[in-house]
């Protein structure tokens, strides 16, 4: 039995067991929607007549997440389910949680829910469907709608405008005409939002199906100029057409974040869930390794990293001898770093994002490279992200990959132990060598280093040696 085979047995017996106290109880939201799409949902709902105290006497491990709202966290078999008691809800006073809630029947609680597909019951005992807001027809006809009056829920919580867009590019839906209009006329309040949440659901688009799609939408519905002003400054700044034939920066950047999404669907979809950035640091010299290619390609900083590369264009943009951006990695690696600051990001995070939009541009001519830049490159935890980044943009471009190429043929033949060799002399050799200690110690270390890389010195007496040399010409 698959993990997921699992989930959804512990997932019934929950019901089962709600169902033996008296109390009726469904599978509710996403899980059904994805079980009617023929996909397996990665979390089960559950919605009941039980409220939060029976539930909390009903299992032995439960957590209190939200009993205000008559929601509570069932533990069972290492697994969690949110088991939430049916409600309606009032007025949200600060557009996003209600400020009181009333216990109600199944009917009620769908009502009350964001988009038809995702207000949907299901009830795995005696396997039946409840659909009291037209959502199969919804899912049969491919539209995300929302439910009842689109201001109204929009109001309630305003991040559910952008949520609309997340779910339309993920399945390839349209949004219905009068939910979109709504968006539209209320995008102004989508900054009343943490920035939190919208980095949160930002993100989630960037790395599901369609990305490209979902920032286009954003730019459609009014959403974008708010919420990353800078990439919509991108529209309509023209390029070089010898090396960017496919249009202005914004088409580039969508160009390219199509070019991730195909890079995605490369691999098994039954992988996605399987995925780990980590991987990336702990796979850097894991040759070809699938685990390490599902994990850049699902990279959230790759992905954001991808979206910004190129916002300092618009403000770079210069016509000499032709169209310049002169220097706009680097002030676009500075206006990333503002932008991870405003989505309030990790301080991991914002180091990557900012690294790899900093040296978008790095592999450029890498065959010209010394061979000790280009192994103190590959020894860097973030290459494979870079590499993955430089390949995208030059798709999206020139579709030159020769220096792309280079790179990761030469990353493939080295060994760890040559991109990363243990240093062949440290501070404390110098101080024996009668060497005082001051600035000059790091700059003779990292040459001894560059000449270790290059194979030019492989021994520590050799470096010692190369150390007198250097004393002698700085006469130290």
């Amino acid at each position: 039995m698959t993990k997921n085979d699992l989930r959804k047995k512990t997932a019934i017996a929950v019901i089962k067991r709600l169902n033996e106290k008296g109390f009726k109880a469904l599978f509710a939201g996403g899980c059904v929607r994805d079980m009617l799409l023929g996909s397996v949902p990665k979390d089960y709902d559950i919605a009941t007549e039980a409220r939060p105290q029976d539930i909390e006497k009903i299992f032995n491990r439960t957590i209190p997440v939200g009993a205000q709202f008559g929601v509570i966290l069932v533990r069972e078999n290492h697994f969690e389910f949110e088991v939430a008691t049916f409600r309606s809800d009032g007025i949200y006073s600060d557009g996003r949680r209600p400020d009181s809630v009333t216990f109600c029947d199944a009917k009620g609680d769908a009502l009350r829910r964001d988009f038809t597909i995702n207000g949907m019951f299901y009830d795995p005992v005696k396997k039946k469907h409840f659909d009291y807001v037209g959502g199969e027809k919804d899912l049969h006809n491919n539209i995300v709608r929302a439910i009842g009056d689109p201001y109204e829920r929009f109001n309630e919580d305003r991040l559910r405008m952008i949520r609309a867009v997340r779910f339309a590019c993920s399945f390839n839906y349209t949004i219905e005409r009068q939910t979109a209009e709504a968006i539209k006329a209320l995008s102004h309040k989508i900054l009343s939002v943490s920035a939190e949440r919208i980095k949160e659901e930002v993100v989630k688009i960037l790395i599901g199906p369609n990305s490209h799609t979902g920032i286009r939408m954003l730019d459609e519905l009014n959403l974008l100029n708010k919420i990353l002003p800078e990439v919509t400054n991108m529209k309509g700044v023209r390029q070089p057409v010898n090396f960017h034939p496919e249009g202005d920066v914004f088409t580039h950047t969508l160009l390219a974040l199509s070019k991730l999404d195909a890079a995605r669907k490369s691999l098994e979809p039954s992988l996605i869930e399987d995925s780990d950035p980590k991987r990336v640091a702990e796979g850097a010299f894991l040759k070809n390794d699938t685990k390490l290619k599902r994990a850049v390609a699902w990279s959230r900083d790759l992905a954001m990293a991808l979206l910004l590369h190129d916002i300092g264009k618009p403000v770079t943009f210069e016509i000499t001898d032709r169209i310049r951006f002169s220097n706009h990695d680097n002030v676009g690696a500075r206006m990333a770093a503002k932008i991870c600051e405003r989505f309030k990001m990790s301080k991991a995070e914002k180091e990557r994002i900012v690294w790899l939009v900093k040296r978008h541009l790095y592999l450029t001519n890498a065959q010209m490279m010394r061979v000790s830049k280009l192994k103190r490159l590959f020894a860097h935890e973030g290459y494979p992200e870079l590499a993955e980044l430089y390949r995208l943009d030059s798709l999206a471009s020139t579709g030159n990959l020769e220096d792309y190429n280079f790179c990761q043929e030469m990353y493939d033949k080295l060994g760890e132990e040559e991109v990363k060799p243990e240093p062949l002399i440290t501070g404390h050799d110098l101080i024996a060598l009668g060497l005082t200690p001051g600035q000059i110690f790091a700059k003779i270390l990292e040459t001894i280093k560059d000449e270790q890389l290059e194979n030019k010195i492989t021994t520590k007496a050799e470096a010692l040696e190369r150390v007198r040399e250097i004393a002698g010409l700085y006469s130290i």
